[in-house]
């Protein structure tokens, strides 16, 4: 039931919103693909990979259109995790699963403290 096409469709449509507004679908992503789905890690990873890759740069056009998204102030931090991602996709290979699903655990609650602590400086 929960691989069926219209949940696939409908999950889809969830995370996709939830990435547009910048809050990490690809993370929800990533525990409906294994926790749920039961699929294999990094089969799993690659899935969220091709997710990300568009939706993030959709909504990265409508910020940059709306004048939100500054392409000065993202260059280098942009360049400096591509460099990351590059290093760490063949890095992953050779780590053990368990350590990489510690990794991500860890990342996803400092993640969601840092939300839950999260407050707007206010304008001078």
């Amino acid at each position: 039931m929960v691989d069926s096409v219209l949940i696939s469709i409908l999950v889809g449509t969830v995370l996709g919103l939830l990435s547009g507004l910048g809050t990490g679908g690809g993370s929800l992503l990533m525990l409906w693909l294994t926790l749920v789905l039961h699929m294999d890690p990094v089969q799993a990873r690659t899935i969220n990979l091709m997710f990300f890759l568009p939706a993030a740069s959709i909504s990265a056009l409508f910020h940059w259109r709306r004048g939100i998204l500054r392409l000065r102030k993202i260059l280098l931090p942009a360049l400096a995790g591509c460099i990351m991602a590059a290093a760490f996709a063949g890095v992953s290979k050779r780590m053990d699963t368990d350590e990489l699903k510690t990794f991500f655990g860890v990342l996803l609650i400092f993640m969601g403290i840092r939300e839950l602590c999260y407050r707007p400086r206010k304008p001078k």
